[in-house]
């Protein structure tokens, strides 16, 4: 599976609740008209298949583009040889603040398909994918989810459904419907892979379960910079908290720095936890303020939440990022867990 790591722009983005300003839906239509004239000519245009969908690229798979580690994960387990898979997202990369550029709708336009993650994780890249749906498939792999299941709500849905690994499993039933759509002759083989994809994870969240449990119960309290972590905590036992909102658009106020200054003082809690993907400094602001009225608290590790780990790398990939998570919080916070994970590959 190809990492490719875009640009990194750092201007805010608005939640995708709120309307679009107008310079980003001009920009967004501007790239559209100009990738689609482009799409038109004969020397770069996809040739159609028979029955009408696209075709696979010369190499005789589907190119696919897939918005995170996470959703390219996935994608590259249930359409295996079939699908060549490319990261928009790469390390380090905040999807809620990421900006869609001229070249993303470019490289999107050029895909037979697109897979996100949904629920509102791509910020305001979803108004993107939705304009290019209407031409070619893009599908977010959580719509299959049952809605009962998922946290917040219609409006502020929490999107971070990987942290619930059965949660997460059941979107490998999504990409095979869709790859079935695609590559009708391989679709068992797609619903094949999906349900061994599913099993694959098993031991993980038996892992996560048993791992987590270990801590002491007083101490299972998991501390990071933005809520990322509430489906990892209603699955496995654990009470989570972030500086800032489930999304890292909001901005984190000096009451809620105070009142999680409070509980870190209160409970004694030993360590609380920076992510890959955002800033430290609110978490910073924590320990200074834990200090200040004599509890020291230490940075437990770093944790992998709207971000996988590097391309490549264990870590880079679900299991791994979840298993690197599982073990750092149960170690850092009083629990047992193995030096290696559950693989030995950490």
């Amino acid at each position: 599976m190809k990492n490719v790591l875009l640009n990194h722009p750092t201007d805010r983005m608005t939640h995708l609740s709120r309307l679009p300003r107008v310079a980003n839906v001009l920009f967004t239509f501007a790239c559209l008209a100009v990738v689609l004239s482009v799409a038109g000519c004969p020397s770069s245009a996809k040739t159609p298949s028979p029955n009408g969908k696209p075709a696979a690229s010369r190499s005789g798979k589907l190119n696919v583009i897939a918005t995170t580690a996470m959703v390219g994960d996935v994608v590259q387990a249930v359409g295996g040889e079939h699908v060549d898979v490319t990261v928009m997202l790469g390390p380090g990369v905040d999807p809620h603040l990421y900006k869609t550029s001229r070249d993303d709708v470019a490289m999107i336009m050029e895909a037979d398909v697109v897979f996100y993650s949904g629920l509102l994780l791509e910020g305001k890249m979803t108004y993107t994918l939705d304009k290019v749906g209407t031409s070619k498939p893009v599908h977010a792999v959580t719509k299959g989810l049952d809605p009962a299941k998922l946290l917040g709500d219609e409006h502020h849905p929490d999107p971070h459904v990987w942290f619930d690994v059965q949660l997460w499993s059941q979107t490998a039933d999504v990409v095979a419907d869709v790859m079935a759509d695609q590559l009708p002759d391989h679709a068992d083989e797609f619903r094949a892979a999906a349900a061994q994809y599913q099993a694959g994870l098993e031991p993980l969240d038996q892992y996560a379960k048993a791992t987590l449990a270990t801590i002491p119960e007083s101490q299972r309290i998991l501390i990071t910079s933005h809520d990322a972590f509430g489906y990892l905590g209603r699955a496995y036992g654990i009470e989570v908290m972030g500086v800032q909102g489930i999304s890292t658009d909001s901005e984190a106020g000096l009451r809620r720095v105070n009142e999680l200054v409070d509980l870190l003082v209160e409970k004694k809690v030993p360590a609380v936890f920076v992510e890959s993907s955002v800033s430290p400094k609110s978490i910073q602001a924590l320990i200074e303020g834990a200090a200040a009225r004599g509890h020291e608290v230490r940075i437990g590790g770093e944790l992998f939440s709207d971000a996988a780990g590097p391309g490549g790398t264990y870590e880079g990939t679900y299991p791994g990022m979840i298993d690197h998570n599982i073990t750092t919080i149960a170690s850092s916070l009083g629990g047992t867990a193995p030096e290696g994970g559950l693989s030995g590959k950490l």
